[in-house]
């Protein structure tokens, strides 16, 4: 724990000076122990919410969860937050405790957590203190529940999907009878939010063990993602596939960076092929029209989810052009490269491209020549953009104001008139300067 911040070290200093016990506490002992550097650094202490509030007189200290005991401080610029120890009564709606009961045992605080991994806590005075042996459990690299599974998930359902983002994460295996409850209690998770379903589900899908949870707990995840099952198990009979619809696109989640627009992306990039499959005489499968299909389910999906408008448009994109060619066979590629980025932006180009890569790879090993095709087309794209060519009307040497002052009549005409002069300069046929643009215009609008 040497890697603790000072203004934690701080701040426990100041608590156990003032007469009460203070630990760091859960996930920021969990991954220094795992020489990871923690995302927040939580405290947990024996002083009641106003004698916090009377140690740290005069600095910052946010109310953000002052009936259960928490404060946020703010100290030197970093945020901690202080949660007095704490028992629970019963979890009517499944998710919050329906009255909390402060206490002076640091074991009883412990005790109402979800996993023994975030179950441990230190301070420099004591060191670790870990009732429930959850340092045993990160060495063996299990996920296992604090006391009875049932009662841990029936309590609070989102520690199901919980459970699934930290194996994800830290590529751990859930333990039996834990796995069993969370399997048990599946549809609980109808009760959680659509907005924490959704956040869970983006950090667990950015693991590194994605692919692995993806597979192993479909079961679970089809609860908030229903779209998830006709995917498992469907084979797509076929010579380029060596995977069933959901393991195909499974593997392709791993394939991408772990990037949350790639990786929904990815999951959901053939999520239309169970409603477009069809067999022919010879017994080969067909998708005709998935990419659209799915586009559309994508769309209603992560609306489902709530996520924000932005994120819903890029991954729905993303889907509807997974089959796009973007080089075609005949015709310049060049073109075909500026047409998309102008399309897309250029962010959103190369995160198609890094979808078609993952997307070959996640094909039958004799049919994955297509990531190479892809790596050709970034090196064109890449080509392009250090030409600073021009992929939309905005990246012309002219604009309409320019085709006004030659004598084009406002209106439609000038939007007309630069998407002609885009296209030829796409297409190489005019160069992007502006006298060679001014002159060329002359000629479309006036014969001259």
């Amino acid at each position: 724990m040497n890697a603790a911040p000072p203004q934690a070290l701080t701040a426990l200093a100041r608590l156990r000076a003032a007469g009460y016990e203070a630990f760091l506490v859960g996930g920021c002992v969990r991954d220094s122990l795992l020489g990871r550097v923690p995302e927040d650094w939580d405290l947990t202490t024996s002083a009641r919410p106003a004698q916090v509030q009377a140690v740290f007189s005069g600095e910052r200290l946010i109310e953000t969860g002052l009936k259960h005991g928490t404060q946020t401080l703010l100290l030197d610029g970093q945020a901690m937050e202080i949660t007095t120890y704490r028992t629970e009564s019963a979890y009517t709606d499944h998710r919050h405790p329906d009255a909390v009961a402060f206490t002076a045992s640091l074991r009883e605080d412990l005790a109402r957590r979800d996993f023994t991994v975030n179950a441990m806590a230190w301070s420099p005075e004591a060191g670790l203190v870990d009732p429930f042996d959850g340092q045993g459990d990160l060495n063996r690299s299990i996920l296992r529940c604090v006391g009875d599974p049932m009662r841990r998930f029936d309590e609070d359902a989102l520690r199901i999907l919980r459970a699934l983002r930290f194996s994800a994460q830290l590529g751990f295996s859930i333990e039996g009878a834990t796995a069993e409850a969370a399997n048990a209690l599946r549809q609980t998770l109808e009760l959680v939010s659509r907005e924490r379903i959704a956040a869970e589900l983006t950090k667990l899908l950015c693991g590194a063990d994605a692919r692995r949870v993806l597979l192993t707990y479909w079961q679970i995840l089809a609860v908030p993602l229903p779209e998830l099952a006709p995917m498992a198990g469907l084979d797509q009979r076929s010579r380029f596939h060596c995977y069933d619809v959901l393991a195909h696109c499974a593997a392709a989640v791993e394939a991408v960076p772990p990037e949350k627009l790639l990786r929904w992306a990815a999951l959901l990039h053939d999520v239309g092929k169970p409603r477009t499959a069809t067999v022919d005489q010879d017994g080969a499968g067909h998708f005709y029209g998935h990419a659209a299909v799915g586009a559309e389910m994508t769309e209603a999906l992560l609306t489902r989810l709530r996520f924000d408008r932005d994120t819903v448009r890029r991954v729905t994109a993303l889907v509807e052009l997974h089959d796009y060619p973007i080089a075609p066979p005949e015709g310049s590629p060049e073109r075909a490269i500026r047409r998309l980025i102008g399309r897309l932006g250029e962010e959103d180009f190369f995160r198609l491209l890094a979808l078609k890569r993952a997307d070959a790879l996640a094909h039958h090993p004799d049919y994955r020549e297509r990531a190479a095709a892809c790596d050709r087309i970034e090196a064109l794209a890449r080509n392009l953009l250090a030409q600073k060519a021009a992929f939309t009307r905005r990246d012309l040497a002219v604009n309409g104001a320019d085709l006004v002052a030659l004598g084009v009549p406002r209106g439609p005409a000038v939007g007309a008139l630069l998407e002609t002069l885009l296209d030829e300069v796409m297409s190489g046929q005019t160069p992007n300067d502006r006298a060679a643009l001014l002159e060329r215009a002359g000629k479309c609008a006036f014969g001259a």
